[in-house]
């Protein structure tokens, strides 16, 4: 283990709880708008998941790149499916397929 291991993972823990704490506090009317920020901080994770899967670094490494590759991706579509389904309950004036 190299020496920036322990002040990485003391970050980690400590900005994973952080933000923990902050979306438990977050409103239920704003959960449709956080869903969209956190898809963008995701599209971050892709493009930096992409760079390192398809640079020249060891094996080992880019298939942690893939790995995240597709965990990001699968987040994001997620986020935007379940941000769409919120969306509609909210719609207005038009009445679901088969009602009368």
């Amino acid at each position: 283990m190299t020496p920036d291991f322990w002040p990485t993972l003391f970050v980690f823990v400590l900005a994973s709880l952080i933000g923990l704490g902050v979306i438990r506090r977050v409103s239920r009317l704003l959960h449709t708008p956080l869903m969209s920020i956190t898809n963008a901080i995701s599209a971050i994770a892709v493009v930096g998941s992409i760079i390192v899967t398809g640079s020249d670094y060891p094996l080992e490494i880019r298939i942690l790149g893939a790995i995240a590759l597709f965990a990001s991706m699968t987040n994001i579509v997620s986020g935007f499916l379940i941000t769409d389904r919120m969306l509609k309950m909210f719609k207005t004036g038009s009445k679901p397929a088969g009602e009368k």
